[in-house]
């Protein structure tokens, strides 16, 4: 599983997930810090990336467009950091993985953890 960690979220997400051997990229090290959320998600798309991410925009988007792909997580939370949010992100791609590939728009709260299968 690739993930996609979104401009809004810190660059430490990306050694945090590696602990969990999940291969992932900060977007900063791949894209332009002021790209667009619909560059972001092409790119995703193309590189079989799930975007990990703070930021809502991206699920306005794949609804709008009715897309089946990419993934999505996004972190809802005053404090998205990987040591407020971390296990909880970890568990929920790891008993979220099999939708994930397919294509979904997972969220994550502090509370709970709600999945939509796309498109919208």
């Amino acid at each position: 599983m690739k993930l996609l960690v979104d401009m809004n979220l810190s660059p430490r997400w990306v050694n945090f997930l590696h602990q969990f051997n999940f291969a992932a990229e900060h977007w900063s090290n791949v894209g332009a810090h002021s790209a667009p959320d619909h560059e972001i998600l092409k790119y995703a798309r193309a590189f079989g990336y799930i975007v990990l991410t703070h930021d809502l925009d991206f699920s306005a988007i794949l609804s709008a467009t009715k897309a089946r792909k990419p993934s999505v997580i996004q972190i809802r939370s005053q404090v998205p950091n990987h040591q407020t949010m971390g296990s909880q992100v970890v568990n929920a791609i790891e008993q979220n993985a099999k939708e994930l590939s397919q294509g979904v728009i997972l969220t994550i709260d502090q509370k709970i953890t709600r999945i939509r299968l796309l498109p919208i």
